[in-house]
């Protein structure tokens, strides 16, 4: 795969995230699917407060996003490395629908967000593959200080002019997809899943076909 698709899928990716983070955000009542670090300070100060029942739901969130890590990171590593991210990618669009249709079925339960949140831990997966790059569910605070830091260097002329160009991209590309999250569980509710399991599902079809063109790795030849 080429680093301008790598790069391309990760803002995608990155946008996803926002989109599903702001949906799960407006529907739980300011916890997230994908921003742990919020769930983590919310379940702490549920805790400091004593209020054990409201501990419930971000720690089973972190508990869901960390188990959609471990299996993100089992299948990548199982599968053969050039097949990690159409095969991750269309497992975390099987898990957003199945979050849809268990949510649809038992709203009560907060099924969608438990799926959600697993699939947003398998996503990782994927992201771990775009290298030198802070594009993912959860760096974006890293994002925006490594933004700040390139625009230092700019102005200074200590580094790349151009650097702070694509830290300043993941940021837009999550309050993008943060935004139309939040427009479309307005319009839509639930069914706002739609768009992110069609985004994932269509990447998972896009870059198997990227895959399948570029042929069977090259033997590697044995030294003499």
């Amino acid at each position: 795969m080429s680093r301008t698709l790598q790069l391309g899928l990760g803002l995608l990716l990155t946008g996803l995230a926002g989109y599903v983070d702001a949906l799960g955000f407006v529907r739980l009542g300011g916890l997230y699917t994908s921003f742990m670090s919020g769930n983590t300070t919310q379940l702490a100060v549920f805790g400091a407060a004593a209020e054990l029942h409201r501990m419930v739901l971000p720690a089973t969130l972190l508990f869901a996003f960390l188990f959609g890590s471990v299996l993100g990171s089992g299948l990548a590593i199982l599968v053969p490395p050039r097949w990690t991210t159409p095969v991750v990618l269309a497992y975390e669009s099987l898990l957003i629908l199945g979050g849809l249709g268990l949510g649809l079925e038992s709203p009560e339960l907060g099924l969608a967000a438990f799926f959600v949140a697993v699939a947003m831990g398998s996503q990782n997966a994927v992201l771990s593959q775009v290298t030198g790059f802070r594009a993912g569910t959860t760096f974006v605070t890293g994002a925006l200080f490594s933004l700040g830091q390139k625009i230092a260097q700019a102005l200074t002329r200590t580094g790349d002019p151009l650097g702070w160009i694509g830290d300043g991209l993941v940021w837009l590309s999550l309050l993008l997809g943060a935004y139309l999250g939040a427009h479309a569980y307005a319009l839509f509710a639930l069914y706002a899943l739609i768009a992110p399991a069609a985004l994932s599902g269509g990447l998972a079809l896009l870059t198997a076909l990227v895959v399948l063109r570029a042929g069977p790795p090259a033997a590697k030849v044995p030294a003499p």
